[in-house]
């Protein structure tokens, strides 16, 4: 399994903004921008049962991610993956651990009622990074 460098770690550690693509039932692209965060060398990201990226990441667990440096947009991470865990598990955690980072509270303000988070693991298969 590839391993993030040190340089593509504090990336993610900046509220930055990846870029998920996935494929919809007919083979089409789909790209969602996402919070993120890494687990070790897993991505991590939260969403809602019932959007399109989670029935999609659900259904094939093929992924794409990419990150471009907010500081210097002429570094990027692009990431192809798997997705190894789906769960709505712990999910409400994460999406407020995730809402602190990059809005600075302590819950997620944009709950839906009935709405069902769901944490996404994606384990990485490749990682290319510019400059290298």
């Amino acid at each position: 399994m590839p391993s993030f460098t040190d340089a593509a770690r504090a990336i993610f550690a900046k509220n930055v903004f990846a870029h998920v693509a996935s494929l919809e039932e007919d083979g089409s692209p789909n790209v969602t921008p996402v919070w993120v965060e890494l687990d070790g060398d897993d991505i991590v990201i939260n969403t809602s049962l019932g959007r399109a990226k989670a029935r999609n990441l659900a259904s094939d667990p093929r992924v794409a991610v990419s990150l471009t440096d907010p500081d210097n947009p002429y570094t990027a991470i692009a990431v192809r993956g798997t997705v190894v865990a789906f769960t709505t598990e712990g999910a409400d955690e994460v999406i407020d651990r995730l809402a602190k980072k990059y809005l600075g509270v302590d819950a997620y303000p944009y709950r839906q009622e009935g709405e069902v988070r769901v944490t996404v693991r994606i384990r990485p298969d490749r990682i290319s990074q510019q400059p290298e």
